[in-house]
This record gives C-alpha cells, structure tokens and sequence, in this order.
C-alpha cells in the first residue's frame, strides 16, 4: 500500500508540473463555464418565475450545474495527455519500470481532482457574485467538491482507458464527443427535472452527470434531502470504482496489442 501510494503521488507530482507550465488550460476550460453564468443566468432569469420552479432564482439553479458539468469536460479530456505520452514514448518506458500499473490512472484522477477544485472555487465566487446562495455552507460546497471530483475521477479513468486503447487524438475526441454531449443536455443541469419531458427524465436517471448535479443542488439548497445525497455521492464512488477498472483492463490491452 504505501508503494502504490508513493508512486501514486509521484505520478500526480508529474502531472501537477506539467500543469504549471501550462496554466493557461484551467483558464481555457473556464471560459465556457464563465459564458454559461454570465449569459445563461440573464438569458433564462424568467424561468424562476415558472410555477413548481423550486430554486429561488435561476443562477441559484444554474451554478452547481456549471461546477459539475466543468468537472465532466475537465475529467472527460484528460485522456489527451495520454496520447502525447504514447506518442512519445512514455508510456512504453513507464510499463518496463517498476512503477504499479494503478499508479499512473491514480495520479492522473488526483491531479484531475486539483484542477478540479480550483476551477469549481473560481466558478462559485462567481456564482455567489451573481447571486446564488449556498444554504448550508461548508458542508454543502464540501458535497458539492466531492461530487464534482468523484464525477471527474470517473471521466478521467475513462478517458485515458479508451486513449490507451484508441491511441489516436482523432478517434478520442469523436468518441467523448458522442457521450459526453448528450449527457450534458440528457440532465437537469440546465432545467429541473420535473421541467424536462418523460423521455428525457427516465434517461436522467441513469445519467452519472445527473447523480452529481441532484447531489450537489441539493446539498446547497434548503430542504435538503441528505438521504438522496448519500445515495448519489455512493453511485458516483462505485462508478469510479468501475471506471478504474476498466483504465487497468485497458493496460492489458495495450500490452497485448504491442
């Protein structure tokens, strides 16, 4: 346990670096968050006023949407780095070192969960600029930077599993692309659920997006249901679960396709 740990942190020590000298990415993954605030907000104000609308104004609704939809795109692109790694030959040297296979997905989740934090803390100054309130404070931003996270990690070992199996930018991008969309708007982040139609609220049901947007809404609102919110933040750590899994099948598949 503690070499796993060990290597683990050297590999998020590496990434963390390579961030640095990169910095301009959060800002980069900022700007479509930052758009959905500032012209979401205004633009769908009057949707608050729609009777059964349970948030007290829209950028209360909209904000820990925006958190976890950043989170979902930040996760889901992580795999890129992956292929510039392949295609430089840094995975190859990584498999023939004594490093624990996890090690290089865990590493990536932990720096994944940095960038996280930082950009959901950026977008929830923002937020509370705007006007949203968050009703049961720390706890709830706590709830709300764990689902994010948890949503994240599970993207980010998805990402770089399929990269692994993929190895072309090309083929990664048009495969997140086809997924990640259409779990985005198959959501309530932008419209309550009630609002939405049949269709769509069945299929919110399975959508781990969704988990983590009820998990998080509800941790910052009044009336919170903390039974839903346990339940959800438990669907979103089996599913990292799962989705670790599938990143350390993908290194057998590698392996075996070399």
């Amino acid at each position: 346990m503690s070499e796993l740990l060990s290597h683990s942190l050297t590999m998020t020590d590496r990434d963390l670096r390579r961030l640095m000298r990169q910095p301009w990415w959060i800002v980069v993954t900022l700007v479509q968050p930052v758009v959905w605030l500032l012209l979401f907000g205004p633009l769908f104000k009057s949707i608050a006023n729609i009777p059964g609308f349970q948030a007290t104004s829209y950028i209360q609704f909209l904000t820990p949407g925006v958190v976890i939809m950043t989170a979902f795109f930040s996760g889901g692109w992580n795999g890129m780095a992956t292929i510039d790694d392949l295609n430089r030959g840094v995975i190859d040297r990584l498999l023939v070192s004594p490093l624990r296979r996890s090690s290089f997905f865990i590493g990536h989740v932990l720096q994944t969960s940095v960038s996280i934090v930082i950009q959901a803390a950026i977008i929830v100054v923002l937020g509370y600029a705007l006007g949203a309130h968050y009703v049961n404070g720390a706890l709830g931003l706590l709830v709300l930077f764990t689902a994010a996270i948890l949503l994240g990690g599970a993207l980010n070992a998805v990402s770089n599993g399929l990269a692994l199996i993929f190895r072309r930018e090309e083929t990664l991008i048009a495969t997140l692309n086809v997924f990640m969309l259409p779990l985005t708007f198959l959501s309530s982040a932008f419209m309550q659920q009630s609002l939405i139609p049949h269709w769509m609220r069945v299929g919110a049901r399975f959508n781990p997006l969704n988990w983590a947007v009820i998990a998080s809404r509800e941790a910052i609102s009044s009336g919170t249901d903390w039974n839903s919110v346990g339940t959800h933040l438990g669907l979103l750590a089996g599913l990292l679960v799962l989705c670790m899994a599938f990143a350390m099948a993908s290194v057998r598949i590698y392996q075996r396709s070399i």
